[in-house]
């Protein structure tokens, strides 16, 4: 049996000091991989809306904290006084089923909480402030800052924990082993279902709602391409987002799978195995496709290795890590072509297809690898709650969003760009920003 793969209803070992320690410089690391995104975000977009982009992402963060102390925290039910049997829970075939956590608002007995406990909620601070950028890239260009502002409110505050509560604080999905012994319940221990399905299924919401940018599908089955503005913000992003996550994979293993300190190295290794067969497959596919690398999917392609990273890194072995990174970078060009040109989304960033798509992946492949019998049953009970559940849900609460903060900005906001737009100036007031054909 691999070392980190948990045994269902084996008892929590207490957190030394030295442990405590290492955890929280962990996460203390694990927002670089926030700030990679955030510049991955602004490169992939015009240069008419970069300012805007940032800034977005800053205040989207500032949001989606806040929302999740007020409210979110208290629905997670990771803090004492908020076990998953003082929510909201069923009972059905004489099991307990529960599905909402219950405590104290604004962050309510946090101060009297174990360590552990308090590093748990130190992750969902995190994973909130990482899930609510996704769509936020997906929208680039059309997308208004209060309207972006909207949805992490509604994500950070309701959603997300949600959610979190059924992975990670005793919910109805992690407590599949107990329940129906599949394996030891649902595995979410890098946050790929609970960050990054959640942000990429939200990315789907958004651009669904929002539409295409002006011009790029000028006619039935045609596809204008629209490089983003800079491919070094790009790929300087992911190699910043490749130390955060190496921290946050490490952080996730010892949080949510009890791993033993000689365990953290390979998990390390396993996010870089994952991340550098995906860049590698998708180099070569672009290659051979296109006649020559394509920077910005490579780029796709590096961060959806690591978004698969997420699920399965910590219960791998080194080669299944290479394989699930393989697969991942072989797979995201072909769906981001896939999904633009039959589909017609206009996704930006790539957020359905690199941390949508590439989580759900991943996850199904920690079923795989994992040796518990049942686990990969348990992953597939979860897979099918986020596309069935979470992915209705989030659509149907924006769609409403919609009709009070109208998403999308007006036709002349998008033509001059959001950052004269929104922001009265460019972020490159040195240079002439030519407007596109589309608009003459």
């Amino acid at each position: 049996m691999n070392p980190l793969t948990p045994i269902p209803s084996a008892p929590v070992p207490p957190m030394s000091e030295g442990v405590f320690a290492l955890a929280l410089a962990l996460l203390l690391l694990a927002p670089l991989a926030i700030a990679g995104v955030a510049l991955i975000n602004a490169g992939l977009g015009r240069s008419r809306s970069a300012a805007q982009a940032l800034l977005g992402n800053l205040a989207l963060i500032a949001v989606a904290v806040i929302a999740f102390a007020l409210i979110g925290a208290a629905l997670t039910g990771s803090l004492p006084g908020s076990s998953g049997s003082a929510g909201f829970s069923i009972q059905a075939a004489g099991k307990s089923w529960s599905w909402l956590g219950a405590g104290s608002f604004l962050l309510g007995g946090l101060s009297s909480a174990a360590p552990q406990t308090q590093l748990a909620v130190l992750f969902e601070f995190l994973g909130v402030a990482m899930a609510v950028l996704l769509p936020w890239g997906s929208g680039a260009d059309r997308l208004r800052l209060a309207a972006g502002c909207a949805t992490a409110v509604i994500l950070s505050a309701f959603v997300f924990p949600l959610l979190a509560h059924w992975t990670w604080a005793g919910g109805w999905l992690a407590s599949l082993g107990t329940n129906f012994s599949l394996g030891a319940g649902f595995l979410d221990a890098g946050g790929a279902a609970t960050i990054h399905a959640l942000g990429g299924l939200s990315a789907l919401a958004v651009v669904w709602i929002t539409g295409p940018r002006r011009g790029k599908f000028p006619k039935e089955g045609l596809s204008t391409a629209m490089p983003g503005h800079n491919a070094a913000y790009v790929l300087f992003g992911c190699m910043v987002a490749s130390v955060g996550w190496l921290a946050w994979n490490a952080a996730g293993a010892m949080l949510w799978l009890h791993a033993p300190l000689a365990a953290l190295p390979g998990t390390a290794i396993n996010t870089l195995l994952s991340a550098s067969a995906a860049v590698l497959a998708t180099l070569i596919l672009t290659r051979v496709r296109f006649g020559r690398p394509d920077a910005s999917l490579c780029a796709n392609g590096w961060l959806a290795g690591l978004v698969a990273s997420s699920a399965c890194a910590a219960i791998a072995t080194p080669g299944e890590s290479i394989f699930a990174g393989a697969v991942a970078g072989i797979f995201t060009p072909l769906l981001v072509e896939l999904l633009e040109l039959a589909l017609s989304i206009d996704d930006p960033s790539g957020a359905v297809t690199v941390h949508g798509a590439a989580s759900l992946w991943g996850l199904f492949a920690a079923g795989l690898f994992a040796s518990a019998p049942g686990q990969l049953l348990a992953q597939l009970v979860g897979i099918a709650a986020l596309i069935g559940v979470i992915l209705p849900l989030v659509y149907l609460l924006f769609a409403l969003l919609n009709r009070l903060v109208p998403f999308r900005v007006d036709p002349d906001g998008e033509r001059m760009g959001m950052d004269l737009h929104e922001l009265g100036g460019g972020a490159y007031p040195e240079f002439v920003i030519h407007r596109d054909e589309s608009y003459r």
